[in-house]
């Protein structure tokens, strides 16, 4: 039998060519420094540059402990997660991005943690060197999430978070094809706990995540684990029916006391502008939650794996 891994460090690569080189010198000696049997699995998801081919040649210098997963296309950060989730073999489990802006060496950090007994270790990220407007859009939209799903995370945006086989075991058991995979972890876990890691500037390149993408995020986030918005929406179809017949009925009497009037002609016209603006908004939230169910009732694969780069035993 083959010896027991006692650790899986799972990274997604996507158009990181710039940084692979300095990813590779500090995460190898870091790791080699926990006395640990390990593997590093790598996930390239569907790169343009060179970072398929540099995967393979670190591949090469290191198959004991190297595994790469190539996409044959752009599937998605969380996708390619899921698809080192599904090929990691070890008992515990650390995420980490390519970017280096959270330092491999706290790894060891998290699974000192996890010796405490902990099954989830979520991390928080000591100094944060993202831009003003990443901060603002982060706390609003962890607070608006901690009331919506009840879920509590501090640092939601955090890669680097560890995990144990059991956890992994039942997020693969899972199909969706859209979900948050901390969110689902937080679900699952029977102790979970945070700590604190360091946060450094950007090594090189630009960060993969736009405005539009931390908001489809945040979508994937609510609707995927709650049916708050829908409630929350319903009750205030709720509210402006009762309003609009208050209105109805004010306007119907006053019309029949004191007469035609045309001086309110505008104001009517604003409460039909909210009203349709409100209805616009709920139809929009409803087309979120039947567009996750068409996505699902679908069946297609979440993502196409073109090769398998690893050490055969």
């Amino acid at each position: 039998m083959s010896e027991v891994i006692n650790l899986s460090v799972v990274i997604p690569v996507y158009n990181e060519e710039a940084v692979l080189a300095a990813l590779f010198a500090r995460l190898y000696p870091a790791l080699d420094a926990l006395g640990v049997r390990y593997e590093i699995v790598f996930i390239n998801d569907g790169s343009r540059d060179r970072s398929a081919a540099m995967l393979a040649d670190q591949f090469e210098q290191r198959p004991d402990v190297t595994r790469v997963i190539l996409f044959n296309g752009n599937f998605g950060q969380h996708r390619a997660l899921l698809a080192g989730f599904e090929h990691c073999r070890g008992e515990r489990i650390v995420t980490l991005d390519a970017d280096l802006q959270n330092p491999p060496e706290d790894i060891g950090v998290l699974l000192a943690k996890m010796d405490e007994g902990y099954d989830y270790i979520g991390s928080i990220r000591r100094k944060r060197n993202d831009s003003l407007w990443r901060h603002v859009a982060s706390r609003m939209m962890n607070r608006l999430r901690e009331r919506i799903t009840r879920i509590r995370m501090t640092d939601q945006g955090c890669m680097m978070r560890a995990y144990s086989r059991r956890i992994i075991d039942t997020i693969n058991q899972c199909n969706e094809l859209h979900t948050f995979i901390p969110a689902l972890a937080y679900q699952f876990a029977q102790r979970p706990t945070e700590v604190v890691v360091g946060h450094e500037e950007r090594f090189a390149g630009n960060s993969k995540y736009s405005l539009y993408a931390l908001i489809r995020l945040n979508f994937d986030l609510m609707t995927g684990f709650s049916l708050v918005p829908l409630q929350l929406f319903s009750f205030l179809g709720i509210m402006v029916s009762f309003l609009s017949t208050l209105l109805v009925i004010y306007m119907g009497a006053r019309r029949l006391i004191i007469g035609p009037e045309e001086g309110g002609l505008f104001t009517l016209f604003a409460i039909a502008f909210l009203l349709i603006g409100i209805a616009l908004f709920g139809i929009g939230l409803l087309g979120e939650y039947v567009g996750r169910i068409y996505q699902e009732v679908r069946k297609r694969p979440r993502y196409l794996i073109s090769a398998v780069l690893e050490k055969q035993p």
